[in-house]
């Protein structure tokens, strides 16, 4: 659920606020449910402990996690806390990401938006 492109120049720390508040707004994680410890995802995304730290203090400073005492680290906010405009702008940063690897494999905007095309009718 949580992942982190190597290759993007985005701090880590902001990638790990994004695909969170990604996995939020698609439904994924929904309120209540519990997020790995710092150092569980720091090890499973084999980043610094401190940068997860950073993005889940982030994180909790824009409302959309909480720290439970006995439990851990918390959604706090629904879905719809995330909005369509903060959504949208996650999705060009990860379209950026992707165009940036298709055009290091020769593929041209053109190509990709064709092939993705043709799989819409799959």
């Amino acid at each position: 659920m949580f992942y982190i492109d190597s290759t993007d120049p985005t701090p880590v720390e902001a990638q790990i606020v994004r695909t969170v508040r990604a996995a939020i707004g698609a439904g994924a994680l929904g309120p209540g449910d519990t997020l790995p410890t710092v150092r569980q995802l720091a090890v499973d995304l084999r980043v610094g402990a401190n940068a997860v730290a950073r993005a889940y203090a982030e994180l909790e400073k824009q409302r959309v996690l909480e720290t439970v005492a006995g439990v851990g680290t918390v959604v706090r906010a629904s879905s719809d806390a995330i909005d369509r405009e903060e959504l949208l702008a996650e999705l060009c940063a990860l379209e950026d990401g992707f165009l940036r690897e298709a055009a290091a494999l020769g593929f041209s905007l053109d190509d990709v938006i064709i092939h993705l095309d043709s799989r819409r009718n799959r």
